[in-house]
């Protein structure tokens, strides 16, 4: 790989695949750290990249697997133990505050994101590359190496589930305005 391509994939994503690490982990500082391992990847594993998907989605592949690798090795330091990690139906939950990037949103994205915690790994996964990082429900199942068929309907019960949980949240006022 030679450095022209390294800055141009850097120049155009990097701020695309950060901000996807940062709703993802919460975490400013630990963005830029899985940052680094990203790009270390994206590096290391140019020469294989064959084209069949776009660079975008290839992109964000790593950086969900580098963020996926970051939790599950949190959960096990946690734990002390070799439990397996799933993170299509554990949660990837991150103690950290509300990052400012996500401060910036408006109420509904803030909100929604504050629910995203109560969903499992896979539907969070979802939400945030579908209505944050707004990748089409063809891209986002390219990253995930999913159907289409299974990034709708996990987005529908995600959908379901945030509902529902912002609906008992607010104790039925949505339904009184």
């Amino acid at each position: 790989m030679n450095d022209s391509v390294f800055h141009r994939l850097y120049d155009e994503y990097h701020q695309d695949v950060f901000q996807f690490l940062i709703y993802l982990v919460k975490n400013r500082h630990l963005s830029e750290d899985l940052m680094h391992e990203v790009y270390i990847r994206v590096f290391k594993a140019y020469d294989r990249f064959e084209g069949k998907s776009s660079e975008k989605t290839w992109l964000f592949s790593i950086a969900k697997n580098v963020a996926i690798d970051h939790f599950r090795k949190t959960a096990v330091r946690q734990k002390h133990s070799m439990d397996y990690f799933d993170w299509e139906t554990q949660q990837l939950v991150s103690s950290e505050k509300i990052p400012e990037e996500v401060s910036l949103l408006n109420e509904d994205k803030i909100l929604l994101y504050k629910t995203l915690d109560l969903c499992t790994g896979d539907q969070k996964m979802v939400i945030i590359m579908r209505f944050f990082q707004d990748l089409s429900i063809a891209e986002t199942a390219e990253v995930l190496g999913w159907t289409e068929g299974k990034v709708k309907t996990t987005q529908h019960r995600a959908i379901k589930s945030l509902r529902e949980k912002l609906s008992s949240m607010e104790g039925g006022e949505a339904h009184a305005e």
